[in-house]
């Protein structure tokens, strides 16, 4: 389990005032859960996700993985960014078992790993390809299998899909549904698409505008539905989806006008 505990983060600004972007966080995501944090930018996801995987330091509070305080990077957090950050001169196989060569692993055990990950995302044919020549989901999934790789506990998931089409996105959603249920990983992931965090989510928790605080948890069961029967359509489209996304979005408009009228 990652257990976040009371977390609080402080940012020293140019003019010498602490300003808060965290207040007291609290959150627990269970082996194989996926949590889903929406809000509107500048409510601390990203900053509550970088101190998840050790980039940042707490202020205040704690958080730990299986029990062990998070100090720090650490091969038990596989991390997907916005962009995908492939390096461009060299191979996807490569790219995927970057990790794996950083940590000793021999070179036959990393192409092996890498193959076997390029699988899974539906890229195998693409293992001595340059990143330039996929197109922007397939590096994504390039960045999933990277993350993969090192067989972490937790995936942290910073917007990844945000900048594909709507086609290219949904596909994305379903394959890392696909990923997720055949390998029972934690995820921790990131998204202003209260659509998205439905579909995603076992757990979606709504943030409040700086500093940071979680206002509402919601616990949809729409992930295991189509992980059961693999029918996007029919969920996205059902009365439950649209009452709960309504109801996410009212919160999250009134959160957001709540600030601005401050």
């Amino acid at each position: 389990m990652l257990r976040v505990d009371n977390a609080s983060v402080f940012f020293a600004a140019r003019d010498g005032r602490a300003v808060q972007a965290l207040d007291r966080v609290s959150l627990d995501i269970p082996k194989g859960g996926f949590v889903v944090a929406l809000g509107t930018s500048g409510c601390g996801k990203s900053t509550l996700l970088n101190a998840m995987a050790g980039f940042l330091p707490l202020s205040e509070g704690s958080i730990t993985l299986n029990g062990r305080a998070i100090d720090g990077p650490g091969a038990d957090r596989g991390v997907v960014f916005q962009k995908d950050t492939l390096l461009p001169w060299k191979s996807v196989a490569d790219n995927v078992a970057l990790g794996l060569k950083f940590a000793g692993v021999s070179r036959s055990e990393r192409r092996d790993r890498a193959q076997e990950l390029l699988r899974i995302v539906g890229l195998e044919d693409f293992a001595d390809a340059a990143p330039y020549e996929l197109s922007g989901g397939m590096r994504q999934r390039v960045g999933l299998a990277r993350a993969l790789a090192p067989d972490p506990d937790i995936l942290l998931m910073d917007e990844p899909f945000g900048a594909l089409d709507s086609m290219t996105r949904e596909q994305m959603q379903e394959l890392l549904v696909s990923v997720w249920a055949r390998t029972g990983k934690q995820v921790f992931f990131i998204t202003h698409s209260i659509e998205e965090a439905l579909f995603l989510g076992t757990q979606v928790i709504v943030m409040s505008p700086r500093p940071g605080r979680i206002v509402a948890r919601f616990d949809p069961t729409f992930v295991q539905t189509f992980a059961r029967d693999h029918d996007a359509r029919a969920i996205k489209t059902s009365p439950d989806f649209a009452h709960l996304r309504e109801e996410i979005r009212a919160i999250v408009h009134h959160s957001d006008h709540h600030e601005a009228t401050l």
